[in-house]
């Protein structure tokens, strides 16, 4: 194995843990490998929310460039950061096995859930921001950006109630509170808490060693969130949840599509055996559609589009 992989990766904490976690994997297959991280656009602008930033993959688009110029070999990604349109020329080579896909609530006491007062919560995600208001409409939701750290500090420097985190990206650079509230009624991102790892289509070694790593049932889960995903267009603009689990061969999931305010929402709650598993997502989403999803999301690009 003369080559050396070249591991490309954000520079967050919890994006080199990532890495860092599969430079471990590989090397114990007896890979050499080299770390090599890159700043990406999302992690330099953060007095903006993500969709009106208007680039999707605003977090991997760094690394497929340097992919792209052969300055790095494969990348390591937050895979619910990743397009569901991968560049042409780079492929989704491993999913590592999923963490909890759980959201968290980080807060400093929860006496404000019982409370008439006005509170406040603060997360970057039109998903999270649309399920809080669900549940609790004279809630304020404000805008939290930055990596998990920055946020951390963030809501230390504020007035805030509490923020919305993913209880992975706590758990993996131990920073999860003990007194944390799992949200166990809010539907997680497409790919929350799963790491994907991308090769160039081209590049037979890099592929060859990530197979390896690739852990099938994380894998067939997460592609019927992410084809859900992608059959509705959700990217940045859409409050879209997903969350399928296998389990004795069967699949259950659980997809949400709500308007930005949280008034609205249309649910899919479905299972099948997993050897019917291929093109789940996209049958669950037309679904949706058909439940008046279409209507929402036009709604919703109209609203998108008025913010740009």
């Amino acid at each position: 194995m003369s080559k050396i992989l070249r591991i490309g990766t954000r520079d967050s904490e919890l994006a080199l843990w990532q890495a860092h976690t599969v430079q471990h994997k590989l090397e114990e297959l007896g890979y050499d490998t080299t770390l090599i991280p890159i700043k990406s656009t999302g992690d330099q602008v953060l007095d903006k929310p993500l969709y009106e930033l208007g680039i999707t993959g605003i977090f991997t688009k760094t690394l497929d460039v340097a992919m792209l110029k052969g300055q790095i070999d494969i990348a390591v990604h937050s895979m619910k950061d990743v397009p569901t349109q991968l560049p042409k020329g780079i492929v989704q080579v491993a999913v590592l096995e999923r963490a909890i896909a759980h959201d968290i609530l980080v807060h400093k006491g929860l006496d404000f859930l019982q409370s008439e007062e006005p509170s406040t919560i603060a997360t970057g995600s039109l998903r999270r921001k649309a399920q809080w208001l669900h549940k609790y409409p004279n809630h304020q939701v404000v805008d939290l950006r930055g990596n998990v750290n920055t946020r951390l500090l963030k809501l230390i420097e504020n007035d805030w109630n509490g923020a919305i985190f993913a209880q992975a990206g706590l758990q993996r650079i131990k920073l999860l509170p003990k007194d944390a509230m799992v949200l166990d009624w809010m539907v997680p991102a497409p790919a929350q808490g799963a790491m994907m790892v991308v090769a160039q289509e081209n590049d037979d070694f890099s592929k060859e060693a990530l197979h390896k790593l690739n852990h099938p049932d994380s894998e067939i889960a997460t592609g019927i969130e992410r084809e859900f995903l992608r059959t509705l267009e959700g990217g940045c603009t859409a409050p879209i949840g997903a969350l399928a689990q296998i389990k004795d061969q069967k699949v259950y999931f659980e997809g949400v599509l709500f308007s930005l305010d949280g008034k609205e929402k249309i649910r899919i709650e479905k299972n099948i055996p997993l050897s019917k598993a291929k093109g789940f997502g996209q049958a669950c989403a037309k679904e949706v559609l058909e439940k008046g999803g279409d209507k929402l999301m036009e709604a919703l690009r109209n609203e998108n589009s008025a913010l740009h």
